[in-house]
């Protein structure tokens, strides 16, 4: 009797974790680590609705912005595992800014699950539309002839803004001036009414201002003109190879998620993006789909981890 109910108890609890079974239980919870209206908001709404169809499980979109992307990533860190917890992972607090810390804040490569990337962009170098540069290498001869006078912007110390920057200074062999601002709307309108000088961003922030008219694109940091900008050259194609950089977004978890929902959510989140409405959605937006699998999204933020880590050591940057 004891053991029939035991198999009883057993048999039920079984089939209650099958009904459970990962996204069944709730809803899904998706961090962004920035204001709404940014590029990584952009990301996040893209995907939410085809992906919480495909998974048939509600996702919520959780602002928690701060220190660059940095708070939502700490508090993913200390999320439950278990699938319900996801943030959409950008370059900056991934494989930037906590190298900037005295004290490294959570490590990038250990503390996370890497579930598929979604798209890669190159960045644009950008200026007001007076400036009498044609192009980024005529603007370095620009910065040179006025060195001591001239500045670039940022959407915040240790950004990915901040951080193309430090690269440009370091290909070039100058130290132009960072100013940062608290966002890219901010940096944007300084940059516009020309109190400052160049600003390197993403182009879901910038190719709405470039073609109304209000920014002057002066590169493409990738290794491709971007289609939107088909008449702008690349950095390469300037003689400034060594400024190659693309961002990257995709999802994240905590450390330690069940394989089977990590290849689940990855492969959901592939059809996805092989939408072509997607597909068209992220190109207007000046990104490109570009979607990795667990294996190869963790390879590809190690690598962009040793670029940028190297660096912020050459330049001796540090935020506090």
């Amino acid at each position: 009797m004891k053991k029939s109910l035991i198999a009883l108890l057993l048999l039920a609890s079984t089939g209650l974790a099958l009904a459970q079974a990962w996204p069944a239980a709730k809803p899904i919870r998706l961090i962004v680590g920035y204001p709404p209206g940014g590029g990584i908001d952009f990301a996040a709404r893209t995907v939410q609705t085809p992906l919480q169809e495909a998974l048939k499980q509600q996702i919520v979109v959780d602002y928690k912005p701060g220190a660059g992307g940095l708070l939502a990533a700490g508090e993913l860190v200390r999320a439950q595992p278990d699938g319900y917890t996801i943030l959409l992972a950008n370059t900056g607090p991934f494989a930037i800014a906590p190298y900037l810390q005295r004290k490294l804040p959570y490590d990038p490569l250990k503390q996370f699950t890497y579930i598929g990337q979604i798209s890669q962009g190159s960045y644009i170098a950008v200026t007001y539309p007076a400036h009498p540069a044609k192009d980024l290498k005529e603007w370095v001869a620009w910065a040179r002839a006025n060195a001591g006078k001239v500045n670039f912007a940022s959407g915040g110390a240790g950004t990915s803004t901040h951080l193309n920057g430090e690269l440009m200074n370091q290909a070039i062999g100058m130290d132009i001036t960072h100013v940062p601002y608290k966002g890219s709307a901010p940096a944007l309108q300084e940059l516009i009414g020309g109190q400052t000088q160049l600003l390197i961003d993403a182009g879901t922030v910038l190719l709405p201002q470039i073609k109304g008219g209000k920014l002057k694109a002066l590169a493409v940091t990738g290794a491709q003109r971007d289609p939107q900008l088909p008449d702008v050259p690349t950095v390469r194609e300037l003689g400034l190879g060594a400024m190659e950089s693309v961002g990257f977004q995709g999802l994240v978890g905590p450390a330690g998620m069940p394989r089977e929902v990590v290849d689940k959510l990855s492969a959901e989140l592939a059809k996805v993006l092989a939408q072509p409405d997607i597909q068209a959605k992220f190109a207007a937006a000046g990104a490109q789909v570009h979607p990795l699998g667990p294996a190869e999204f963790t390879a590809f933020v190690k690598g962009e981890n040793d670029k940028w880590a190297k660096l912020i050591r050459e330049r001796k940057l540090q935020l506090d």
